[in-house]
Formats: C-alpha cells, structure tokens, sequence
C-alpha cells in the first residue's frame, strides 16, 4: 500500500508548498486530512501529477483549521466528495460542509472505509477547554498495521492502543504523523519513545505538532527506522 505526503512541513522539493498541518493520501484514493491551505493544497496535487478524479473519499482527524483548511478548494473541484467526520465536530463544520456540497458521513464508530482501509472510533479529547474529538487512520497490510495520526489531541498511546485493540494479533508497523509532543518535556518524550519500543512498532514519522524535540529524540531511538516526513515523499507499507 502507497502513502504519498502532499502537505506538512518539511520537504526535499523545492517547487512544493509546506506549512502547518498534514494531508496524507492512500493509494491515490483516500485523502487523510487537508493542511491548512486549499491552494497550496491543490497545487502540490498538480506539481505531485496527482488526479483529483481519483479520490473517493476524505477523511478528517478532528476539527481544526489545520487538517480541515484544505477541504473547501477540494470539494470546490470535486463536488459530492464523501466526506468522513466524527459526530463531535463543530456544527459550524457540518453546515459549512453540506453547503459545499460533501457527502457527509458521520460516524463515530471503528470503520472500514475500503479493503485495508480503516478509521478509529471518535476518542474524546479535551483542548484548551474545549471539546477536540480525534480519530485515526489505520492500514492493515501484510507488514501489519500502519497508523496516520493528525494531532493525537487524545495520546499518540492511546490512539494506537486503539488501532492494536481492534487487531490484537496484527503486528504495528509504521507510526506517523502528528503525536502532539511540540511543548512536552524531556521525560514525557522519553516515556513514548519507550513505550513505541515495547509495543513493538517498528517504524516511526513524528511530524507537524511532534515538535523538534520529539523528532530529534525518536531519530536517535529508532535509527534507520526513524521516518522524516517530507512533502512528495511516497511510503510503501
């Protein structure tokens, strides 16, 4: 299974957009999370040759400008595009969505969304005082099981454990994404760092709101397993 990295905020191409949020597609036909910047968002889909044709469906961690910025230029493009959120995102979002005319699925339930293809239930999360409900990406493949995060608001631990819980006796492959680490301290990295190890995932990607700290200590850890995300990069897992 392919991901490809279309936006966040490092890269190794030049001609590409960066900035703050993540958008992960899935084999050219899942898109997991928008970044902030439906434009920038659209033109690395054109610098990257990805067809927007091809995309069945969205996916959307959680309700924040940074994953969900990138929607209203999509679905401008591509009208009726289904559109997963959870069932705690914002009535703002949820009007806003259905003007722009997504075909809304809310679900707050464990999904198969295609043939190796799934989404976490909704994990309550609160976040500076205010409801931040979050959901994951989970690939199942025959290395085992790959999960994208957005933020992981919630834990990046608990948000695995959630993916682990659903496929007991599925080995954990790759992790990445956001783990939410960037104002943590040494010692709290340390323990997921260590705690990756013991739940036997063999690779790891921190990005976005990881934080250099977390990034620079989980490269140290995992060594040639370490993952840098860059926009254009394509994973196969």
């Amino acid at each position: 299974m392919k991901i490809k990295i279309l936006y966040d905020k490092n890269t190794s191409e030049q001609k590409v957009h960066t900035g703050w949020g993540v958008s992960v597609l899935i084999d050219d036909k899942i898109l997991f999370d928008t970044g902030e910047n439906g434009e920038w968002l659209l033109e690395n889909m054109r610098l990257l040759s990805v067809d927007i044709g091809t995309i069945e469906a969205v996916v959307l961690s959680h309700d924040h400008w940074d994953h969900t910025g990138g929607l209203w230029e999509l679905l401008k493009e591509k009208k009726g595009l289904k559109v997963y959120s959870c069932p705690g995102f914002s009535q703002e979002f949820k009007d806003k969505a259905r003007a722009a005319q997504a075909h809304l699925v809310e679900t707050g339930m464990f999904t198969r969304i295609s043939s190796a293809v799934y989404i976490t239930e909704e994990i309550p999360c609160v976040y500076k005082g205010a409801p931040m409900p979050e959901r994951a990406m989970v690939l199942k493949t025959k290395n085992g099981l790959s999960v994208i995060t957005g933020c992981a608001h919630p834990g990046i631990l608990k948000m695995v454990e959630k993916a682990k819980n659903r496929f007991p006796d599925e080995p954990l492959y790759l992790v990445c994404g956001g783990f939410h680490l960037k104002d943590a301290d040494e010692r709290t990295i340390e323990v997921v760092a260590d705690n990756f190890k013991k739940m036997g995932i063999v690779k790891a990607g921190p990005t976005h709101c990881s934080g250099d700290a977390a990034e620079d200590l989980f490269k140290k850890s995992y060594g040639e397993n370490f993952v840098a995300i860059n926009v254009g990069q394509e994973l196969e897992v």
